[in-house]
């Protein structure tokens, strides 16, 4: 299969790109089971080590003039480019929420089962990624401990709720180390890294006894929730979204509200097994699987079939950024 992607910003990203990382796995993913994959995008895009071809988009319109004559399928991440392809198939996924009362094509896909229901949709592929850039490195069996916690997320984006994840260290005496932006914060237990590299997402996981991820949104999905599961660590988050999906009480815990949060952070001691996390993550969000997903819908796009009944619609009342209740 003949497969383009169109994507703007710059693959692979250094430091933070969640999209963009996604992308570059699934590309990966379809060039290993043999399929053509080409990107139409960024020029300063660097794809030969996954084998995938760019075609440079140095154009301000136009982009669709680039698309090969023999392609099977084009796909999409942003609902303006939609429009520009007239000649070809193709599917859109969407990797945040929409605004209030926008409308998607038939053929889009969402990252999770809750992101699709929110705009009245049934398609969704979860994300999955390369576990063989996040070696395991099993702690001790006897490692007990509960009290080194980290954030990976936009420090300044208030849906992630940072500002609940310092509280609760703070009066829990328990340390927080926050990667995505500067948090600033007079306490010794809290210390802020700003935009890291994998490399030292890697040692900051490896440093952590739990990632806090109590988000005030409907999270589409969570990527550094993976990421934590990769080396062992449970997730605290919060009960919205796609996170009753990607947590359960093996790999973590769900909080209602503020008091909630506070009595997880709290705990003595670690009752999570690390290695059964790891097993969990890699059986259920491995890129591989999620582009064998993505092969079943592109044939039934190709075929002419619809990959939702009707156009998928933000159906929520309240605007998709705005803060969701987590009281004390």
């Amino acid at each position: 299969m003949n497969i383009v992607f169109r994507h703007k910003e710059r693959i692979p990203v250094k430091t933070y790109g969640g999209t963009e990382r996604i992308l570059w796995w699934l590309m990966k993913e379809l060039v290993e089971l043999g399929h053509e994959v080409s990107l139409i995008g960024d020029p300063g895009s660097e794809l030969q080590q996954i084998g995938a071809k760019l075609i440079p988009d140095t154009r301000s319109s136009d982009w669709q003039d680039l698309i090969p004559k023999n392609t099977d399928i084009v796909h999409l991440t942003l609902m303006s480019d939609v429009e520009a392809v007239k000649d070809h198939p193709t599917i859109l996924t969407i990797h945040g929420n929409g605004k209030l009362n926008e409308r998607f094509q038939k053929n889009t896909v969402f990252l999770s089962k809750k992101h699709a229901f929110n705009h009245n949709a049934t398609c969704y592929v979860y994300n999955g990624i390369d576990f063989s850039e996040y070696p395991f490195q099993p702690k001790s069996t006897n490692n007990k401990n509960w009290q080194n916690f980290c954030f990976l997320a936009k420090a300044n984006w208030s849906v992630k709720n940072l500002k609940d994840c310092i509280k609760v260290c703070k009066t829990a005496k328990k340390n927080l180390t926050v990667a995505g932006g500067r948090a600033y914060s007079l306490s010794k237990y809290i210390k802020s890294l700003g935009f890291i590299d994998n490399n030292k997402k890697l040692e900051l996981l490896r440093s952590s006894n739990a990632l806090l991820f109590p988000v005030r949104w409907h999270e589409p999905f969570g990527v550094a929730i993976i990421e934590a599961y990769t080396q062992g660590l449970p997730v605290i988050g919060s009960n919205y979204g796609s996170l009753p999906e990607l947590i359960n009480k093996d790999t973590g815990v769900l909080c209602n509200n503020y008091a909630e949060l506070l009595e997880a952070v709290s705990k003595e001691e670690n009752v999570f097994d690390a290695e059964r996390i790891r097993v969990y993550a890699e059986s259920k969000f491995n890129s591989k699987d999620m582009a064998k997903s993505y092969l079943k819908l592109y044939a039934e796009v190709i075929e002419g079939k619809n990959l939702n009944e009707t156009y998928p619609e933000y159906s929520l009342k309240q605007d998709p950024e705005s803060l969701l209740p987590f009281g004390e």
